[in-house]
């Protein structure tokens, strides 16, 4: 079988301030035609610098080694209009994060024809049904309306299967996907799967699938590769690797899933907040005199109660009004119906009566890089906070800082680094650590383990739990990762729509959920595994 991509003794090394670090340690591994090749591994063992490195997609700053051929070509080295010829058309990047590849001054519809124009010369209307038929392939509902939409305007999940879409746009014969499920939830997910299957089998197309989800791999990848430091130190047929792996960290890696159950609530632990009939409408304004037209119908009707030392878990498809529920609840965006915070109905209280209130209720985000300012060190970021509200004034801030470090699990002497200077999971302790430092009765956490390694997200949970359990706190959980809701949650809430689908016990929503759609999600969830669905 002939290869498509062809990667030997591949090395990767980085300049910064006149020293040479080396990411990538003389990489070899092949992709043929047809075929798909999972690259695994922890966030820094040169995953996605080595995918990069295929068509020279790395700053000036990095020195590329070996030897990079695709179909024949050698592309270390290789010219730059034969790299523009090859990059977008030949092989194609679905990125992991859509937010910082998609345009934020441009519509979706003129994101997307401009590469079909200039690979496909098709414009005008051949172009726009093109484009539609692409984001209906990839899930996107009312995909005519959202032509005219900004990234800005959809959600994490929406922005992704835009990102998919453009990468499949023109048919490329190997497709380079780094973390493209990350945001998605598990039935689109899986529906994405499929579709990239499809498109592979209609196409014979190769993948190149850069992930952290196991369960993934072992489904829809016929090779794996498992890198640590740089290298590879595993790689075999996918069955082989699930079924007998020899390298003790490929071992760790599938032994990694977050487990267990959370700590029962007490009979008398006091209602922190809760929601009746909470109604989330946006107008969509149209015109110069910006009339309003129709609605986007965000949360219809929602009623929910979490109380000290309990975790609610909110699931549900991307777009169905997780977030949104989660943000009306804090005031930070307008709702109608009945808002309770500690005993008060905090519904309609103006910002200045509602910020003494803002310490006690805190938000923990899903993207740690884009939510820490790149400006501020460590200690200004956790730091910030004590100062906005005026916490225990009198004590020192940088020996508050150094606790709540130690707490979540990091190094305090690295208070004065910079968030880049961390992995992800760091970074994600840091933005715990800045929501805890004010010691909060309701935290909202927003996607807090998708963008994680398998691990990683182990650990987080287990510090989450610990966090609770110590001061009592009441979580609001938003996640698409099923099996970290059951680790983490007392009940759950299903959402379809911006409609509440199920709600009840975290027991009872995962072993007897009462509606088609919730089967569905825990199907998708559960049943990966297991399931005969297409092979990638």
């Amino acid at each position: 079988m002939s290869a498509v991509l062809d990667v030997r003794d591949l090395t990767v090394d980085f300049r910064q301030d006149g020293t040479s670090s080396r990411a990538v340690k003389g990489v070899t591994f092949h992709v043929n035609k047809g075929e798909t090749v999972a690259l695994v591994g922890e966030s820094g063992s040169g995953k996605s610098v080595t995918a990069l490195s295929t068509v020279n997609l790395l700053p000036n700053s990095a020195t590329i080694g070996g030897s990079i051929t695709y179909d024949g070509q050698q592309m270390v080295g290789a010219s730059e209009k034969l790299l523009r010829k090859v990059r977008g058309n030949d092989i194609s990047f679905i990125f992991q994060e859509p937010m910082t590849s998609l345009n934020p001054l441009h519509t979706l519809e003129k994101q997307l024809t401009e590469s079909i124009a200039l690979h496909q010369g098709l414009r005008g209307g051949d172009a726009r049904r093109k484009v539609l038929e692409l984001l209906q392939q990839v899930g996107i509902h009312d995909a005519e309306n959202r032509l005219t939409s900004y990234p800005h305007q959809l959600s994490g999940g929406q922005r992704q299967r835009v990102m998919i879409a453009m990468a499949l746009a023109n048919g490329p014969e190997l497709l380079i996907a780094d973390e493209p499920t990350t945001a998605l939830d598990v039935t689109i997910q899986a529906q994405v799967l499929e579709l990239l299957a499809d498109l592979k089998t209609k196409l014979g197309m190769s993948m190149l699938f850069i992930t952290h989800d196991l369960a993934i791999v072992r489904k829809f990848a016929d090779r794996v590769c498992v890198m640590k430091d740089g290298e590879i130190v595993e790689e075999g047929i996918t069955t082989d690797i699930f079924d007998n792996p020899q390298h003790p960290y490929t071992q760790m890696l599938l032994g990694a899933e977050a487990v267990g159950v959370p700590v029962p609530v007490p009979a008398d632990a006091p209602v922190v907040a809760h929601t009746e009939n909470l109604k989330i409408w946006f107008p969509i304004q149209r015109g110069l005199l910006k009339r309003t037209v129709g609605y986007v119908k965000a949360v219809n009707d929602a009623t929910l109660e979490v109380r000290a030392g309990e975790t609610i878990g909110i699931v549900g498809e991307s777009g169905s009004g997780k977030t949104t529920l989660a943000l009306a609840m804090m005031r930070l965006i307008s709702s109608e119906g009945t808002i309770n915070f500690q005993g008060a109905d905090i519904h309609t209280w103006q910002k200045r009566r509602l910020r003494p209130l803002r310490r006690d209720m805190q938000i923990v985000f899903q993207d740690p890089f884009g939510s820490l300012s790149p400006r501020m060190s460590i200690y200004q970021i956790i730091a910030e906070g004590l100062g906005v509200h005026g916490v225990e004034p009198g004590r020192d801030k940088r020996e508050m800082v150094a606790e709540i470090m130690q707490e979540v699990g990091l190094d305090p002497a690295t208070m004065d680094r910079y968030p880049h200077e961390f992995s992800g999971g760091q970074r994600q302790r840091v933005a715990i650590a800045r929501a805890m430092i004010l010691r909060p009765k309701l935290v909202v956490l927003d996607e807090p383990t998708s963008a994680l390694d398998m691990t990683v997200q182990v650990q987080i949970v287990d510090l989450l739990r610990d966090l609770q359990q110590k001061y009592g706190l009441a979580y609001i959980f938003i996640s698409h990762d099923l099996k970290v809701v059951r680790a983490l949650s007392h009940k759950v809430i299903v959402m379809k729509r911006g409609d509440v689908m199920e709600m009840g016990d975290r027991d009872q929503i995962f072993d007897a959920p009462k509606t088609d759609y919730t089967r569905a999600l825990m199907a998708a969830a559960f049943d990966l595994e297991s399931s005969d669905a297409v092979a990638i």
